[in-house]
């Protein structure tokens, strides 16, 4: 392979490739194919987060540093338990040299999958529809509305963003356009999980309150009281 155009003291800088002008062993074939080919390389570390990118014809390296709300180890030690929310945010740039502009931000939840004993990483943007058939799925009332209370935290944070960065307002919106598609989502799923739960409680009422059952109940209970005093007095006689 050709590495005459690749920003090789940065790459080295970064570990990303050896003294030798190889690759990483941490980089699979498929990995340094991707690279070569503009996606990015992702590298965490706890609350650290770096992502490395090649532009301008693989001529340089694109550096982004970012920061996790939580450190990683933990986030996926307690994602065992339940899903795990977390955010990484970085400082926000604007690329004079392209004329173009990126918020640094991101949100994600780690959910386990019992299956192959793995944790998965899904994006709210990237994974939104993915991810909320797979909260949906569980059919707890009390993580789907923790999955809600996090997506208008996130809504909250496209508004605020919009009017403070008009330069990628466009961009922000298509991210709120997504979001709030999921909060519809959501919102939609409850409330069928909602109308088939008062349906169970209905027909559990119309028993309750059933006229004729009610009094057969009772008929039944003050004739099993009168065996029961009967039985008492029959074993008082034998005494």
């Amino acid at each position: 392979m050709e590495y005459n155009n690749l920003p090789t003291d940065e790459l080295k800088k970064f570990g990303i490739i050896n003294e030798d002008l190889t690759f990483s062993k941490k980089l699979s074939a498929e990995d340094i194919q991707k690279f070569l080919k503009g996606y990015t390389i992702v590298a965490d570390n706890e609350k650290n987060r770096a992502t490395f990118q090649l532009t301008e014809n693989n001529t340089k390296l694109k550096v982004i540093f970012l920061e996790r709300d939580k450190s990683l180890s933990e986030v996926l030690k307690k994602s065992k338990e339940k899903i795990q929310y977390s955010e990484i945010k970085g400082q926000y740039r604007i690329n004079d040299a392209k004329n173009s502009a990126q918020l640094n931000f991101s949100r994600q939840a780690f959910v386990y999958n019992n299956k192959t004993n793995e944790i998965v990483e899904f994006d709210f943007i990237k994974n939104a529809k993915e991810l909320t058939a797979i909260i949906a799925d569980k059919k707890d009332a009390h993580e789907l509305n923790r999955y809600k209370n996090e997506l208008y935290k996130l809504k909250s944070f496209f508004l605020k963003k919009i009017d403070q960065y008009p330069e990628i307002a466009k961009k922000i919106k298509n991210d709120l356009n997504i979001v709030s598609k999921e909060i519809n989502s959501v919102k939609s799923i409850s409330r069928n999980e909602k109308q088939s739960t008062k349906t169970g409680d209905s027909n559990i009422q119309l028993n309750v309150n059933d006229r004729d059952a009610y009094e057969d109940a009772n008929r039944l209970r003050e004739e099993n009281e009168e065996q029961s005093e009967e039985n008492e007095k029959k074993r008082g006689f034998r005494r």
